[in-house]
């Protein structure tokens, strides 16, 4: 291979680790994926290894580099996104961890964000961190493991124990320091997204001592994070959650510009510029990334915390396809679902409706009900889902969306696509390349060592693969819709006299 350098992009998601080795064209070269494990010690709750999660970081970035007869030294700088919300502990002499990371999936909280909810907490929460107060969040994932994880409490108050989110883990593991950035930071429902710092009132309310948080920095950052000791010591320079990173990634920097990412769970987001947007209609104010020496955007986003994760449990829950691939020629397979609807509350409903006690529905069940129904009824969730948020995201920006731009595994899917331009009305844009979180995290490190000087620059590399065009009648969209919002009801709340025993 030539002798020109590259960008590396390491994208720790919920179901596996990516690393993409990126030319100045913005095209990957290499890449390598590997799976981790999915843990479930008990119903609601979602974990995952963070040693697990680490190794097979390591592994995936030799693997791309030996894929591409590429030396560490080749790398100009690596960027990094992750799966945000989810939390670890460990402990800062020896990196250890100190208990399994807490997915963002996981419900244990439920209880206790109720109770604060109660006591007033909400609009606390909400006006400092622009979050709900919900389980989702590392907040109360990270109370819970300082009460339940045995002498982690003084080992955090002695400064002996560090948190993150899965990004500072990485960041830690690669380099040996402790750092977030701004939007990592701003999903911890810690952090105060005005003033740009950890809110002292919330670590109060959650009990959380303070030298165990990370150091804050913005996304892009020219001075680093530190270098790759294990990896010929490259600057690893650019840090961005997930949907942040995508949002990068499709070059939507500028106010009024959106992207929808269908990857495990689905994630719309609005930029909203320097203007902070507080959601009347059940989205989250979050903080978006921005090029290297300018001041922080802001955003609206609504999450969906069941996406591609319905594929997945298709595959391995239930076994009915053996990849996902299958999902679309099935779905095509018959003319509709026969009046099924799959409401996928499989940890609750997120956007805009934040029921932690929703639990997933199969509804509209018959005797001629059959496999390719139910594959269909999965995929035109999702669709359904993104309509939830795009609705509530237009009232609440007083905007009219004129088109959606998309990407992720799951948009590769024909049939979603189109059912999504058919259920909203208006055009899908799909990229040429999917995977513009890992492109979001390679743009942020790029463009803090100068390997890219600026958007217009990154904008020539930037293609639209196919533009997907509404085809169905307004009667039969509404109709659809109606029937959709009739099977979310039905699901909201069912789990709820169950936790509160």
């Amino acid at each position: 291979m030539q002798s020109e350098k590259y960008i590396g992009a390491l994208d720790q998601g919920t179901t596996g680790t990516r690393f993409i080795v990126f030319d100045r064209a913005s095209r990957p070269v290499a890449q390598a994926y590997l799976e981790h494990r999915q843990l479930y010690p008990h119903p609601g709750w979602v974990e995952h290894d963070p040693a697990e999660i680490w190794e097979n970081a390591r592994r995936v970035i030799d693997q791309a580099l030996r894929q591409a007869d590429l030396r560490s030294e080749e790398l100009v700088a690596i960027g990094i996104s992750d799966q945000r919300e989810t939390t670890v502990v460990w402990e800062r002499k020896t990196g250890r961890p100190l208990y399994h990371a807490i997915v963002w999936q996981d419900r244990r909280t439920a209880v206790r964000c109720a109770e604060l909810r109660a006591l007033g907490y909400q609009e606390l929460v909400r006006e400092r961190t622009g979050l709900s107060l919900d389980p989702y969040f590392s907040a109360t994932k990270l109370e819970w493991l300082l009460q339940n994880v045995a002498g982690l409490r003084e080992q955090a108050e002695r400064g002996q124990a560090c948190f993150g989110t899965i990004d500072s883990w990485l960041i830690w593991q690669l380099t040996g320091q402790h750092i977030t950035d701004y939007t990592n930071a701003s999903r911890t429902m810690l952090f105060d997204i005005h003033r740009l710092a950890w809110d002292e009132d919330l670590l109060d309310l959650f009990g959380i001592p303070p030298q165990m948080l990370p150091e804050v920095r913005p996304s892009s950052e020219p001075d680093f994070y530190g270098r790759a000791h294990t990896f010929g010591h490259v600057p690893v320079c650019g840090d961005l959650g997930d949907q942040q990173a995508a949002l990068f990634g499709q070059l939507a920097w500028e106010a009024g510009e959106a992207k929808n990412t269908y990857g495990t769970g689905l994630f719309l987001l609005l930029n909203t510029g320097r203007r902070v947007v507080k959601s009347q209609h059940g989205l989250l104010t979050t903080i978006a990334g921005a090029p290297p020496g300018e001041q922080v955007s802001y955003a609206l986003e609504g999450s969906v915390f069941a996406g591609g994760a319905l594929v997945q449990w298709l595959r391995d829950g239930l076994g009915i396809i053996e990849q996902a691939a299958q999902t679309e020629e099935l779905a095509l397979s018959v003319a509709d679902t026969g009046g099924v609807y799959f409401v996928p509350a499989l940890a609750g409903l997120g956007a805009p409706y934040w029921d932690p006690y929703a639990r997933g529905l199969i509804i509209g069940l018959t005797g001629g009900s059959g496999r390719a129904e139910l594959v269909r009824a999965a995929l035109e969730a999702m669709a359904y889902r993104t309509r939830d948020v795009v609705q509530a995201m237009e009232a609440d920006a007083d905007l009219v969306f004129g088109e959606l731009k998309v990407d992720g595994g799951a948009a590769a899917n024909n049939f979603l696509c189109q059912f999504q331009s058919d259920i909203l009305g208006i055009p899908v844009l799909r990229a040429a390349g999917l995977e513009a979180t890992a492109l979001g995290a390679a743009y942020a490190a790029g463009l803090a060592v100068g390997y890219w000087t600026d958007k217009r620059e990154l904008q020539a590399s930037r293609k639209i693969e196919r533009v997907f065009t509404p085809q169905m009648t307004v009667e039969r969209r509404a109709a659809l819709y109606r029937g959709w919002l009739r099977a979310i009801e039905r699901s909201r709340g069912w789990a709820k006299e169950e936790q509160a025993r």
